[in-house]
């Protein structure tokens, strides 16, 4: 997850592998996917374990166990949102994976940005959880960015959700790795 790396203004090193690359190295990995993180000679797998590892250890994890529980909620409706597009992505047969976009896009999309519409509005602060930038707030900013370059409409209706995508969007740190974001098949 670059995106926290660069917020928590982190030295990293920023490996990327190509698809075809991919065969022969899959069997040294944890889990055998990406992406992984090694800290002192160990590696850590599953995205979300990451994320939670490092927001811990930066201080972007909630500061009480309801501010805790409220990320990880955040985070678990952001993979179910990932999951809703994955099927699309993987779907062989065209004409089924036309109907699963077009219910992706007209139905999934506004449920569940609607759902962090929601939480943004409860919480009150242009924030996901407490009263400044955590781990949620990364989430959904990496997410939105995602589904814009898909849909680059999908958040129009959502307005505190726009308007949190341009603040965090706006951080210095994060405009500079978004600007110098490289490709990736993965």
């Amino acid at each position: 997850m670059p995106t926290l790396f660069y917020t928590i203004q982190v030295e990293f090193q920023d490996v990327r592998v190509q698809f075809q690359d991919w065969p022969p190295l899959k069997p040294n990995f944890p889990f055998g996917q990406l992406p992984v993180l090694e800290v002192d000679g160990e590696m850590i797998g599953q995205s979300v374990a990451i994320a939670n590892h490092l927001a811990r250890e930066f201080d972007l994890y909630g500061k009480t166990n309801m501010e805790k529980c409220r990320i990880d909620q955040v985070v678990g409706i952001i993979q179910d949102f990932i999951q809703s597009g994955v099927k699309v992505m993987f779907e062989k047969d065209e004409a089924k994976k036309a109907e699963l976009k077009k219910v992706n896009e007209e139905e999934e999309f506004p449920r569940y940005l609607g759902f962090l519409e929601k939480f943004l509005q409860k919480n009150g602060n242009g924030y996901f959880v407490g009263s400044g930038f955590t781990l949620a707030d990364i989430f959904v900013y990496d997410t939105a960015y995602n589904a814009l370059k898909r849909v680059p409409t999908a958040i129009d209706k959502f307005p505190l959700l726009k308007a949190h995508y341009n603040k965090v969007g706006a951080l210095p740190q994060i405009k500079a790795y978004v600007d110098a974001r490289k490709p990736s098949d993965f």
